[in-house]
């Protein structure tokens, strides 16, 4: 199964030209902004195993008290505050598929040219010590599609990168998880600790994410506090960081926003 989703994946969606792969993409996600893409909210949640106790900590990105759409129910948002009491948290809810010191990690073959893990955050990316953490957090559907700030700090650069939407799914890539952030649409974010260590952050776009919106707070220069929402998705997404501090979280783990980085 898995060796024709690869198929699929790769020889069939990814070798489409980025404006196809675009262009298919915004059809699908219109049909989730549609008001009967509400009657698949409930099957959805039970096939991804969504109980209740989770469940209840959103409400509706719209405001009501009821999801009037599949989008509104993917955009979802959290009911109460963020409690947090640790100095650097998880940004982001999902699997942790990449981990690792930077100048340990392999150069990734992306269609014959190997490029270094510091390529997916752009201009900045030479600004990256070798000794930094990368991670990578695979966000399925069925996970909270917001991304907040990992620390407290100043927004020191963002950079919009034009690419394709090729599928995120981790698995599908064998030893390179990390692929597709080098070759997908993304949009990178320096933060500025209170410490003057910098903090990447690299989000990206798949099939079927018809946008990545930033709240009208995140612009260049402006102080964020931690837990403070950076981005959201419209469908889709992987978060990748380049960090100062390292992680105990072990990879191939579920992380959550606001838990202990």
């Amino acid at each position: 199964m898995i060796g024709l989703y690869r198929f699929v994946s790769l020889r069939l969606w990814g070798n489409l030209p980025s404006k196809y792969q675009r262009k298919i993409s915004e059809i699908y996600t219109s049909l989730y902004n549609k008001s009967f893409s509400r009657l698949i909210i409930s099957p959805y949640c039970k096939y991804n195993n969504l109980d209740d106790d989770y469940l209840h900590q959103f409400k509706p990105a719209s405001g009501g008290d009821n999801y009037i759409s599949f989008q509104d129910f993917f955009t979802r948002v959290y009911k109460e505050p963020l409690k947090i009491d640790h100095p650097y948290i998880w940004p982001c809810e999902g699997l942790l598929c990449d981990y690792g010191r930077v100048e340990e990690l392999e150069p990734i073959n992306v269609k014959g040219d190997r490029r270094n893990i510091k390529t997916i955050f752009g201009e900045v990316g030479d600004q990256i010590e070798d000794d930094y953490y990368f991670s990578n957090v695979f966000l399925h559907n069925n996970n909270y599609h917001r991304i907040h700030s990992p620390v407290s700090g100043t927004i020191q650069s963002i950079e919009h990168i034009e690419g394709d939407l090729v599928l995120l799914r981790p698995w599908v890539y064998k030893n390179d998880p990390s692929l597709p952030a080098m070759r997908n649409e993304r949009v990178n974010i320096t933060i500025k600790d209170y410490n003057n260590r910098k903090w990447f952050l690299s989000i990206e776009g798949g099939p079927a994410v018809g946008t990545i919106e930033l709240p009208d707070n995140i612009k260049l220069g402006q102080s964020v506090e931690i837990g403070e929402e950076c981005a959201k998705f419209l469908l889709g997404s992987t978060l990748c960081m380049a960090t100062p501090q390292p992680t105990s979280t072990p990879i191939n783990s579920t992380v959550y926003v606001a838990n202990r980085y």
